[in-house]
């Protein structure tokens, strides 16, 4: 893939040509991609994502008389105009939701927002499990916090971001993907701690190690999918019940094998299993990155995968086929990243490697009759900025 630019100029331009005057700025918000800890975000655990290059882009210009304006550059559609104090929950605004759900939250939170005009365009790929909702979420949240000089942190905006997903559009995520949108640096995984949204900057300069993360968006999203997240937050929640703790965090590996003979349900011991040695593989990684090792936490990842398979099941025969092709042609380790049933792998490789496991994976999904995937390099860049 092409090195991703932001289409400022374009952008201010449009807005000017939708809504008749010029935007107060332009403000960008990334996607993202989950090196290790998936599933463990509501089960206030812990997660290491990077934020992508890749990023949705909003004009914005601030109203005052209760009006809400909305526009995709990406989305064939008329303006979406909205009344600021009609905003329904739930009520199935298609892309515009995920903006609207912001101001909703962000008003409901008590902040005086009296409405926008909002022209956004994105280059984060959709339903390829690296959060571009969450983009168009936290680049909404900025901008007005900026606009209404709200003076909120960074872990607030990612709070009502996730707040708007969850209450609003109807998607129980936990808060990874907006704080990762929000609060990522370039050349750094963030180390989350999901119960006190405590964060720590990992230095992740691949480059320097002659090494590649690379993305593999198989293009794929099975609507086995639809209601799967639910349900295994649900079976989560269940698991924790049954062992007496707050949240799966609170089971320590260690302890894990006693935990899962507590468990008569075959479905929770599965996902109870996968969240506690999840959460460890984000441990074994800290640790395995503070020594310096960044090829040692190839094999944890492709471990991950398999949880993620087998425990889990969450994965689909195009994400395996992903996986068992780069690990074959020799990558470090891979595993699927994201909320599954489709969208995109990670592997680690060598940085001479990645033309030629590129290459296999694309031969591996001809030979399989899958539609070609789309593959390029994660590099860690910068959380959500004023442009």
């Amino acid at each position: 893939m092409s090195a991703v630019t932001e289409p400022t100029a374009e952008l201010v331009d449009t807005f000017g040509e939708l809504y008749g005057h010029e935007p107060a700025g332009v403000w960008a918000a990334p996607g993202r991609v989950n090196l290790i800890g998936e599933y463990t975000d509501f089960n206030e655990g812990f997660v290491m994502p990077l934020a992508l290059p890749h990023t949705a882009v909003a004009a914005v210009a601030r109203r005052d008389d209760g009006v809400l304006r909305l526009h995709s550059a990406d989305i064939e559609g008329p303006v979406v105009e909205l009344a600021v104090d009609s905003l329904t929950p739930l009520s199935d605004g298609g892309w515009a939701a995920y903006p609207a759900g912001v101001v909703w939250a962000l008003r409901d939170a008590g902040h005086p927002v009296g409405g926008a005009d909002l022209h956004l365009a994105s280059t984060v790929p959709t339903g390829a499990g690296l959060s571009s909702s969450a983009a168009l979420e936290v680049v909404t949240a900025l901008a007005l916090n900026d606009l209404y000089e709200l003076g909120l942190s960074r872990r607030e905006l990612a709070l009502l971001a996730q707040r708007a997903e969850n209450a609003f559009v109807g998607v129980p995520c936990g808060v990874m993907d907006q704080m990762a949108s929000a609060a990522c640096t370039p050349g750094h995984v963030l180390h989350l701690d999901c119960r006190d949204l405590s964060v720590r900057q990992v230095p992740f300069d691949l480059t320097a190690d002659g090494l590649t993360l690379l993305v593999v968006d198989t293009r794929v999203k099975h609507a086995l999918g639809d209601g799967a997240y639910a349900e295994r937050r649900a079976g989560c929640e269940a698991g924790a019940r049954a062992l007496g703790v707050s949240h799966l965090r609170d089971v320590p590996y260690a302890e894990l094998p006693s935990a899962l003979e507590r468990l008569s349900d075959e479905k929770v011991r599965r996902y109870v299993r996968h969240v506690v040695s999840d959460d460890h593989r984000v441990e074994r990684v800290i640790a395995l990155l503070d020594a310096g090792d960044v090829r040692g936490i190839g094999p944890v990842l492709t471990e991950g995968h398999t949880s993620l398979r087998d425990d889990l099941r969450i994965s689909c025969p195009e994400l395996d086929l992903v996986v068992e092709t780069v690990c074959a042609a020799g990558a470090l380790g891979a595993r699927m990243t994201g909320g599954g049933f489709g969208g995109s792998a990670i592997v680690l490789a060598e940085a001479a490697d990645a033309e030629s496991l590129t290459k296999a994976v694309q031969e591996a999904f001809a030979a399989a009759g899958y539609a070609a995937p789309r593959v390029f390099p994660a590099v860690a860049s910068a959380g959500a900025r004023r442009v």
